[in-house]
């Protein structure tokens, strides 16, 4: 009755123990050219978006456990090779004003920071004030 139950257990307590020898680079290159922009701004980034759009991220523990690591660090990987604040200065001023638009229309949209990062990151929330700045901020003319 129990034969079932069990041998999925075994399979599956077998699986995230062999998972554990495949390596995974959960690494922080270096910031070359990092967003500049008023300290509000910089402080709502830093809390909600920093973790995967930046080569400044923090890697909890659970980054560490294999299979969630294999999906934090694709994450951050995808996200990084979306928008990287870090390496901001490196965009030229048209990918610059894209990026701000697109960075905004996410927010707008609930698309960012996603559903799935709040539970590991109850601060991540964007209030409605959070939201305010980074509009005025996407709809700037500045880079």
């Amino acid at each position: 009755m129990f034969k079932k139950p069990k041998t999925i257990l075994i399979i599956l307590v077998a699986f995230v123990l062999v998972s554990q020898v495949i390596p995974i680079e959960l690494s922080n290159p270096p910031v070359t050219a990092e967003l500049t922009a008023p300290d509000e701004l910089m402080t709502i980034f830093k809390r909600s978006c920093y973790d995967c759009h930046s080569n400044e991220s923090i890697w909890p523990w659970y980054s560490h456990i294999a299979p969630v690591s294999w999906l934090v660090a694709f994450d951050v990987s995808e996200g990084r090779g979306h928008l990287n604040f870090s390496t901001w200065g490196d965009y030229d001023g048209e990918k610059q004003l894209k990026l701000k638009k697109k960075t905004w229309k996410a927010v707008d949209e609930g698309e960012m920071p996603p559903l799935w990062y709040y539970p590991a990151h109850l601060d991540a929330r964007l209030s409605e004030q959070d939201k305010k700045v980074i509009r005025s901020w996407s709809e700037s003319g500045t880079n």
